[in-house]
């Protein structure tokens, strides 16, 4: 017997998503065409390819703020993506979006991080010419970098929302035309993104004696609440409220929100970012990429060998950025030590 659920799921969407979601049948497709799944729905695809990436196992053992903490409770890089993921699905289902959607640009949109959080980005940035981001790099690694050059071929929704998930120290949603995603999904993403990685740096901050909860502006505690939960939970329901308030048409946050949201940010650059312990550190991590940058600028073949690849058009610069932002905090004070720490002599 012949199944297609797919085209059923796609009339089921059709029924119960909002008149502002991103329906699946209405995708611009995929930039090269493959046959489409008889039981998924395409954003369901592209979440299961990501899911299944190589790129997105490595995120398990990648610095979200704290370099190689020994407490297990501490953040990942895989951690923080699961978190995104978790409030901006709880985000798309009050709005009635595509929960395929948001949940494929959540686990994707940090697929180019490097090790050692933003101390490794930055130093890829200095090193690589024409810059480096890893909004950029999340991209390449799924059009370019996965399944040996093959990339995962995903949608163009998909591949939208990661690029444009990252607002840095920019504007929330307020930004120019060509700087949001074409979708709601995309843009619940970069909400959910922020949402998530300042309660969870906050939370790790506090559990590592950082900060204190005490620290925190008094106006900041009335408004959000004194918990994690709390607070996420207070974001979260404002979103909601003032998305509904215009019949979801649009992705919006009270500008009392929005402007307690960026003064946490700016308090967290301050308080815990930029804190003197956590910048040792990564001072320390960024020595450790640097030597290996170095090495493999000036030994293309020792490139090859430990892992790294050419790809055609490609400057060695850019080889050598998508071999070390691929890596894993561990692989990466590994190979360090494989390369330039003395051994014991041993005797044959």
């Amino acid at each position: 017997m012949s199944i297609d659920l797919r085209l059923q799921l796609e009339i089921r969407e059709q029924k119960l998503l909002s008149a502002h979601a991103c329906l699946s049948a209405k995708s611009r497709g995929r930039q090269r065409p493959e046959p489409p799944s008889s039981v998924r729905l395409i954003f369901q695809q592209d979440r299961d390819k990501i899911l299944h990436s190589k790129a997105f196992r490595r995120l398990k053992h990648k610095t979200q703020v704290f370099l190689q903490p020994e407490g297990d409770h501490y953040r990942t890089r895989l951690t923080h993506t699961l978190e995104v993921s978790q409030i901006a699905r709880t985000l798309a289902r009050a709005l009635s979006l595509n929960e395929d959607l948001t949940e494929a640009i959540s686990l994707g949109h940090d697929l180019g991080h490097t090790p050692f959080g933003h101390a490794g980005e930055r130093l890829l940035a200095r090193m690589v010419p024409g810059g480096f981001h890893h909004v950029n790099q999340s991209l390449r690694v799924v059009d370019l970098l996965e399944k040996e050059g093959r990339g995962l071929n995903l949608s163009y929704e998909v591949r939208d929302g990661i690029l444009m998930h990252s607002k840095g120290r920019g504007a929330l949603l307020s930004g120019a035309s060509g700087q949001l995603a074409a979708t709601l999904e995309g843009r619940l993403v970069r909400m959910a993104d922020i949402i998530a990685y300042l309660n969870h740096d906050l939370d790790d901050a506090l559990r590592a004696g950082i900060i204190r909860e005490e620290q925190l502006p008094r106006d900041l505690r009335e408004l959000l609440g004194t918990s994690n939960s709390r607070r996420i939970n207070a974001m979260v329901l404002d979103i909601v409220r003032e998305s509904l308030a215009v019949d979801g048409a649009e992705v919006l946050m009270s500008a009392r929100m929005e402007q307690a949201l960026m003064a946490l940010r700016t308090w967290m650059f301050e308080q815990v970012y930029e804190h003197p312990g956590i910048q040792r550190e990564f001072d320390k991590a960024t020595r450790i990429l640097e030597d290996l940058f170095g090495y493999f600028m000036a030994d293309e073949g020792a490139l090859l060998r430990h892992g790294g690849d050419r790809l055609p058009g490609d400057s060695l610069e850019v080889s050598v950025a998508d071999f070390i932002a691929g890596m894993s905090d561990r692989f990466a004070l590994n190979l360090f030590e494989e390369l330039f720490l003395p051994r014991p002599w041993k005797t044959l």
